[in-house]
C-alpha cells in the first residue's frame, strides 16, 4: 500500500523506543479534515473542544491556523499512518498566554492522540509519542520549555504527561475565543511543564 503522506516534506524524523519510525509533517486542512473530523468527534476527544463540529468547521480552523505565524498544526506519522495530531504554538500569542507567566524559549503543545488500533493501545506507544514530540519541540525547534493545557477533568492526559516528567502549575481558566464560525468556550486547564533539561539534561 502507497503512503499517502510520502509527497509531504518531514520537519522533523526519528526512530522511537517501543513505536518504530516517526515523522512529523505539515497538517493539510483540506486533505486531513475527514480524519480530523473522525478523530475529535469520538467521545474521548470531548476535552478537544470540537464535539458536534463539522468536518468543513473542523477544515476551516486549521485552514486558519495555516495563515498565522504563531500556530502551527502537524500530523505524527508511524510508519506512514496517522498516530497523532500535534499543534504548536507561541503562547504570548494564545489565551494561555494570558494565564501564567510566559518565559523567553516556552512553546505550547496540544496533542490529540489517535484511537487505539483494533488491538488496543500497545506498552510504550504514548510515552513513545511524546518523547518524539518532546525532541522535535525542544531540541528541533531549539525550546527551553514545553507548556500543556489539559482540561481539569482529563485525568488520563494530566497523568500521562506526569508520567513524562512534566511538572504540574497552577490552574487557570482559559478565556473563551472565537475562530472562523466557531466559538470555543472559556476552559478550566492544569497548567504543566516540561524543560528541555529535565527531558534532555541540556
Amino acid at each position: 500500500m502507497s503512503d499517502p503522506y510520502a509527497s509531504r516534506p518531514s520537519v522533523h524524523e526519528q526512530e522511537a523506543d517501543g513505536v518504530g519510525p516517526v515523522r512529523v509533517v505539515p497538517l493539510d486542512p483540506a486533505a486531513d479534515a475527514p480524519l480530523l473530523h473522525r478523530w475529535v468527534s469520538e467521545e474521548r476527544a470531548v476535552f478537544w473542544g470540537m464535539n458536534g463540529l463539522t468536518e468543513r468547521q473542523v477544515a476551516e480552523i486549521y485552514a486558519h491556523m495555516g495563515t498565522l505565524d504563531t500556530h502551527h498544526a502537524h500530523l505524527v506519522l508511524v510508519d506512514g499512518t496517522p498516530a497523532a495530531l500535534l499543534q504548536t504554538y507561541e503562547p504570548r500569542a494564545d489565551r494561555v498566554g494570558e494565564c501564567y507567566p510566559v518565559e523567553p524559549g516556552d512553546i505550547g503543545v496540544h496533542l490529540l492522540l489517535a484511537p487505539a488500533g483494533p488491538d488496543g493501545p500497545r506498552s510504550g506507544w504514548t510515552g513513545g509519542l511524546l518523547t518524539a514530540v518532546a525532541t522535535y519541540v525542544l531540541l528541533v525547534l531549539d525550546r527551553k520549555r514545553v507548556v500543556v493545557d489539559p482540561d481539569v477533568a482529563n485525568g488520563k492526559a494530566i497523568a500521562r504527561f506526569a508520567r513524562h516528567g512534566f511538572t504540574t502549575g497552577p490552574t487557570v481558566v482559559l478565556p473563551e475565543i472565537d475562530l472562523p464560525d466557531v466559538h470555543l468556550p472559556a476552559k478550566k486547564a492544569q497548567l504543566a511543564f516540561l524543560t528541555r533539561e529535565v527531558a534532555f539534561g541540556r
